[in-house]
């Protein structure tokens, strides 16, 4: 069986959100090859500026740089069903497939924000994800996501029933997600000046993070209570209410916004700081609850979405606006260092149920029921 894979998101500019899908194509294609039956081939179409290889996957680069989304757009429907006569099953890995496809087609879905919080894209971006989007999942012969929490909004949002969606969850590098040395932590928090303890979020800067709840909880502290908040994170859209939080309430001093953490330092920060929290409200998966537990941090995650499906028995679940719940959950991370040795021993136990190998398998088992 040749099966083509249309990996044109693993070009464009670095952010989280960019880093999430990508990291997700990166990794399934890495171990593809090494899973897969003897008698299964790969192509992976990428554009014109991608340089990147992977073992045993031939590699189809297009004739024009598709990193921008009107021009890898104009690829996918445009020029590459001229190309697709040669696969037995062709695999979108980001929502969308070609209009004009005779090919068994698997189809990837991440989340539907771009349903329930368009203000993030652009109308005709928005538009275009909505409608092809839906054609695409009803088109395939399976359609995979990162989640249960995903399947079941992929089923109710977009009318698809749950005996055909599989679920492939990300999984994590544990050579590079783990419990580093004290040595190299200390040198670390050396370099960029940072106290002995900190509470940490990483994530995009926009309302479906949640901070602004966070940031009320924070404020309800005792002053002697509050450690050190960083948020680690590129602005998305409608995040001047996160600021306001912060002068409204006086924490310009305590809390500290990062702006996009570079991939390679994400293990250090998430290795030094005392607890992870993570207040979203809508998720496709949530990666960096899965990373921080890796790290064995302890983590505090609100309860919507697919985020307890993640974190499940590690660390502490809270609804995501009760904002007494938040003060109480970050009191008890202050003062009980028994519930933080025990919730990161618990993490590292949750992560392990994760790996890119069983993301490979469930994504074959997509394949062999297309």
């Amino acid at each position: 069986m040749h099966i083509g894979l249309n990996a044109h998101l693993l070009s464009g500019q670095a952010s989280y959100r960019s880093a999430g899908i990508h990291g997700y194509i990166a990794n399934s294609l890495a171990h593809m090859a090494a899973a897969a039956p003897a008698d299964w081939r790969f192509t992976a179409m990428v554009g014109a500026a991608n340089r990147t290889q992977f073992p045993g996957m031939t590699m189809h680069r297009s004739r024009f740089d598709t990193d921008q989304p009107l021009r890898r757009i104009l690829w996918e429907q445009a020029v590459q069903p001229w190309q697709l006569g040669e696969f037995d099953l062709y695999h979108a890995l980001a929502f969308v497939a070609p209009l004009w496809l005779n090919t068994p087609l698997v189809v990837t879905v991440y989340d539907l924000s771009f349903i329930h919080y368009p203000q993030v894209l652009s109308a005709s971006r928005r538009l275009y994800l909505r409608l092809l989007t839906r054609l695409s999942c009803h088109r395939a012969r399976r359609v995979s996501a990162i989640s249960h929490s995903t399947a079941r909004d992929v089923a109710d949002s977009l009318g698809i029933s749950m005996s055909k969606i599989d679920v492939a969850a990300p999984g994590y590098d544990p050579e590079q997600y783990r419990l580093l040395s004290p040595e190299a932590v200390a040198a670390f928090r050396q370099q960029k000046q940072l106290p002995d303890r900190f509470w940490l979020f990483v994530g995009t800067l926009e309302p479906r993070k949640n901070l602004t709840t966070l940031l009320e909880a924070y404020a309800r502290l005792p002053r002697t209570e509050r450690l050190p908040l960083f948020l680690g994170g590129g602005k998305g859209w409608l995040y001047a209410d996160i600021f306001a939080a912060i002068e409204r309430h006086q924490l310009a001093d305590q809390v500290h916004w990062l702006d996009y953490l570079p991939a390679e330092e994400l293990p250090l920060w998430y290795n030094s700081a005392e607890v992870f929290v993570f207040p979203s409200v809508f998720e496709g998966f949530g990666l960096p609850v899965l990373e921080a537990m890796a790290c064995g941090t302890p983590v505090i995650v609100s309860d919507a979405s697919s985020l307890p499906e993640v974190a499940g028995s590690a660390g502490l679940t809270l609804s995501p606006y009760d904002e007494e719940a938040w003060t109480g959950a970050l009191h008890r991370a202050f003062g009980d260092a028994h519930w933080r040795a025990q919730a990161s021993q618990q993490g590292l136990k949750e992560a392990q149920r994760y790996s890119w190998q069983e993301t490979v398998r469930q994504i074959f088992r997509s394949y062999a029921c297309a």
